[in-house]
Formats: structure tokens, sequence, C-alpha cells
């Protein structure tokens, strides 16, 4: 068996870029090879079986061209009609057996999600694949309502694990600057876009400084939302106390995680957040927006709820620091996406 992964390969790192290096690392070590098409913006050098194609043409002559029985599409956010289409080619090569794993956690629910019916676009190339895999039980109860067959779906919890990188010694001038200057420090890691709801976040920190006057709010990330952010963050009388930094160094990120006296991740919906794993193994507190996957220790609050939110921060600020939690768990959900491929092509490992 030969296995092709698409999806987002890191740098930069994140949920569903985890689970695809967890499952080529397991399909590896396995004695199952296992190569990758980056389908993001970030581009290098191919390695390692790592291809970063330079077009929309250029990824469907990779898919033509390399060797495999296993096309396996790694999707989040949303269902657009870009990603729509990619995945529509995906399932066109016969030679062998499409996959899509759809980290999404909270899209069925969203607007979007339940205005998709099974006639439409995303219904019948969902129905396409050989099979479909979801992170949790309401996405395998959207790909039902679509009409793809109970047989052709998995629910498979992702697999997030931290990366081999520790956090670095220091941090740079302007971020040591914002952490002296501030305490407690609110940090979010994460895109820049709608789905991760960070104006809930900003609009919390006015009331969370009547409380804590010292309070300041770290964003790390980019997207298509920072211009607006940075507008929105602008116009605040406390404008002083949010630092939106943009992307930075992973390892940065996670010295400034470590620092952090608490994490915050609000979102509309979500899949599995690397970003809160590597919170919690490093001590520090997360809240999070409830997506029916988030890992022990994790503050659950409802979506879009600044009262819960303003409630769990000054809960969580009055407690000792958070103890460490096994980021990654056993390989268990890894053996059942082998065991799903070698279902799908017969029982073939070699």
């Amino acid at each position: 068996m030969r296995v092709l992964q698409l999806g987002p390969y890191p740098p930069p790192h994140g949920g569903v870029q985890s689970n695809l290096v967890a499952i080529r690392t397991f399909l590896r070590l396995h004695h199952v090879p296992c190569a990758v098409i980056n389908i993001t913006r970030h581009r290098k050098p191919d390695s390692d079986e790592v291809y970063y194609p330079r077009s929309a043409a250029n990824l469907v002559q990779l898919l033509w061209r390399l060797d495999y029985d296993i096309l396996h599409l790694h999707v989040g956010g949303i269902l657009s009609r870009r990603l729509l289409g990619l995945a529509l080619v995906c399932t066109l090569p016969h030679r062998s057996k499409s996959v899509m794993t759809f980290h999404s956690g909270g899209y069925p629910s969203s607007a979007e999600g339940k205005s998709t019916t099974r006639n439409s676009l995303a219904g019948f190339v969902l129905r396409r694949f050989d099979g479909l895999i979801g992170v949790n039980p309401e996405i395998i109860s959207f790909f039902q309502r679509l009409g793809v067959a109970p047989s052709r779906t998995r629910l498979i919890y992702p697999h997030s694990f931290l990366p081999e990188e520790n956090p670095a010694n220091t941090l740079p001038e302007s971020l040591a600057a914002f952490f002296s200057a501030h305490n407690p420090v609110l940090i979010s890691v994460g895109l820049l876009e709608p789905e991760y709801d960070l104006a809930l976040q900003i609009e919390a920190l006015a009331q969370v400084r009547q409380k804590f006057p010292s309070a300041g709010l770290l964003l790390i990330g980019s997207g298509s939302l920072e211009q607006e952010l940075r507008g929105r963050i602008g116009a605040c009388s406390y404008t002083k106390h949010i630092l939106l930094c943009g992307d930075v160094p992973h390892a940065i990120t996670m010295a400034a995680i470590s620092r952090a006296n608490l994490m915050l991740r609000t979102t509309l919906f979500d899949g599995d957040a690397v970003s809160i794993r590597e919170a919690l193994h490093l001590g520090t507190a997360v809240i999070a927006s409830d997506n029916g996957m988030r890992p022990s220790g994790v503050h659950l609050i409802p979506k879009s709820d600044l009262a819960a939110l303003l409630r769990a921060i000054e809960d969580r600020l009055a407690q000792p620091a958070a103890s460490k939690a096994d980021p990654g768990g056993d390989d268990s959900n890894l053996q059942a996406v082998l065991d799903f491929y070698c279902e799908l092509t017969g029982g073939k490992r070699t």
C-alpha cells in the first residue's frame, strides 16, 4: 500500500497539520510509504516526498504522476467551492481509493452547514469519496444527512502531538516588553479569521482590566482579518494593552504560551487545536469554546458568550496554574486510520 495525503503541511503548526504529520509518521513506522502534497500558500523546495505545487495545474499533474493506492485529503474550515473543486478532483483517479477527513468541528451546526443539503454540490462531492472520516459525532451525522452511506464513514478523533521542539529561551524585544508591562497576560494562537471570534476577546479585555488593571491580550497569528482587527484595536481606549504580532516562529510561540497566564480559544467552529495541547503541556490554563472534542483540563464555554468568557477568565485567574496534561494520548486513532485504509484496499498492506 502507498498513501498520498493532501493538506496543510507544517510550518505553520496547527491541529490539521499535526494530525497529517502524525498519520504519516505512524504509517512510515509500519513500513507504509506515505507522500504529502501541501495545499497551502506556504512554499518550500520538494523534499522527502513532501511536494509544494506552484499552481492548481501543477497539483493535478502530481496527482496523476505519483503512485499511490490511497489518496487522503484533509479539509478544515468551510466547504468552499474551491475546496469542493479540489475534493472532486481527488475522487477522479480510478486506480486509487479516495478518503477525506473533515476537521471542522462545528461546521455542521453553523448557518452554512445547516443549509447544506443532500442535493447540494457538497453532497454530490462527498458521496463520491470511498471513505469519509469525521472528527466528532456531529460531522458523522452531517455526512449521513448528505446521503453518505454509514458504511463509508468513520468517527476517528484527530491525533495531535507536541512537535520535537522546545520553547525558545528568550523572547523578541516587543514580546518581552509586553510581558514585562502586563500581568496577567491572556494569549490567543490561531488564524485571524471570522471563525476564531477574536472580536469577543478584544471586547472581553475591557472588562477584565476593570478587575485586573495590568491585564493584556496577546494575539499570535495571521489571516484575512488582520487589517480589520488592527483597526478595531486602534479604536479601543486600551489599545496599548493588546499586541497583535502576526506569525512568529513556533519555538517563540511556545515560549509565549508558557509565560502567559491563560490561553483563550474562542471559536465559532473548530477542530482539534494543537496550541491547546501545547498550552496544557506547558502548564498554561485554557478556556475554549466547546466543540465536543476538547482534551481534558480545558475550561469549556458556549460559543460567542461574553458573560461566560468573563466568568471563566475570572475563575481561572483565581486558581493555581494548570497541571501538565498528556498532549498526545495513545496511537489507537492512528491505527484506526490504517485499518480503514486496509479495509478500502481489500487488506492490502504492501
